[in-house]
């Protein structure tokens, strides 16, 4: 068989090692891999005429062009945001002519299949957060053989307790929050520490838990500024250095302010967020009089390799994808549900919100952590 696989949305630390496995272990069943760049762009910006050249769109896979592959973080295959679903105009390739009768942003979907059939894939297993893989599920329904592996380092996908990348995302914020303790400290100020998180405020929540932050200010739970100010100045005069930390979700929602988004919505109409905490820290300067450290961290979560949990998961994950297709399945996602790997429906991902459980895990007066029952929970707590 030839199974092709791909990489969605924003790159995380683990990707190459599911693709590393994938490759590796299809090859000693007997069984070729193409490794479709770009991720659904590879698809919609083949050419199938006769003599185009595709090498930019499509790629070989062997051990050997991979053996190296998951020393290192991102992924190797490359990746967008391209749903060819919903082709904007400008995004059409120059030799496809629109759907007759029909407006922007178009459906490909039929191009997209007739590249697979040209290219001889017998099964698909794109990785990606739910909007890379709710188009594998449309393809799904098209009747092309889909076996999807869920990554995120916001861990949001529905369905999953775990997405690749979000171990190594907490362990980079959690040391980035430790080492800006220092100057924090230093100037007794402080520190305002944005990551990211859309919509799910679970890598934030987390990283607090974990680095000991004064204050997390999470999507799930509108903050009043005045109060947390006043907690913030609270904690600063109660430690021994006189600063204190809050650590922003990228997507939290302060009362008379706008969640921070710029640019043009992308194919899944999200548009770019990121500034959330220069406001937040702003407001606590005018209220507090106290200096202010913002740190957004942004792309140092997820940059650089996996930790030994994401490599982990990501090879279990690679390894009972390519299992499952072996098998002839399709339309399965593979997950862990309580500690234990396991697969579910992909139509699973749009069938629910996975959001911090505010109840169990959040002090949504104090703005901070609060884990109030451990008996029975996951590892993550989630």
């Amino acid at each position: 068989m030839r199974f092709g696989v791909l990489t969605g949305g924003g790159d995380v630390p683990g990707l190459n090692s599911a693709i590393k496995v994938i490759v590796d272990g299809a090859t000693d069943e007997g069984h070729e891999v193409l490794g479709i760049r770009r991720g659904w762009a590879g698809l919609l910006e083949y050419d199938t005429a006769a003599g185009a050249n595709n090498d930019h769109c499509v790629i070989s896979l062997t051990p050997a062009r991979v053996r190296t592959i998951d020393r290192f973080g991102g992924t190797w295959l490359h990746s967008s945001r391209t749903n060819p679903g919903k082709v904007p105009a400008t995004s059409v390739p120059s030799f496809l002519p629109p759907p007759a009768g029909s407006d922007p942003p178009y459906d490909f979907t039929p191009h997209v299949i007739e590249v697979l059939n040209q290219l001889g894939i017998d099964a698909l297993l794109p990785i990606g957060g739910d909007d890379t893989l709710s188009y594998g599920l449309r393809l799904h329904s098209e009747g092309v053989r889909v076996i999807a592996i869920p990554k995120t380092m916001d861990n949001d996908v529905f369905g999953t307790d775990y997405c690749i990348g979000f171990s190594t995302a907490v362990s980079r914020s959690v040391e980035a929050v430790h080492a800006l303790r220092t100057s924090i400290g230093s100037h007794e100020r402080i520190g305002v520490i944005e990551l990211f998180g859309r919509n799910s405020g679970e890598t934030a929540l987390v990283t607090a838990y974990l680095a000991n932050a004064d204050r997390a200010v999470i999507p799930e739970v509108s903050a009043d500024v005045q109060r947390l100010a006043d907690l913030l100045m609270h904690d600063r005069a109660a430690n021994p250095s006189n600063y204190a930390i809050v650590i922003v979700s990228e997507g939290a929602i302060l009362p008379g302010l706008d969640v921070v988004e710029s640019g043009q919505a992308d194919a899944y109409g999200h548009r770019k967020l990121g500034g959330v905490g220069q406001i937040l820290s702003d407001e606590l300067k005018r209220i507090t009089g106290v200096g202010m450290v913002y740190q957004q961290l942004g792309y140092m979560m997820r940059s650089g390799p996996p930790d030994s949990l994401d490599r982990m998961v990501a090879t279990s994950y690679g390894s009972l994808a390519l299992e499952l297709a072996l098998n002839g399945q399709s339309g399965l996602m593979v997950a862990l549900k309580n500690g234990v790997y396991t697969d579910i429906p992909i139509a699973t991902i749009g069938q629910g919100l996975k959001r911090v459980d505010v109840g169990e895990l959040y002090d949504a007066d104090q703005y901070r952590p609060k884990v109030h029952h451990l008996m029975g929970k996951p590892m993550f707590l989630y």
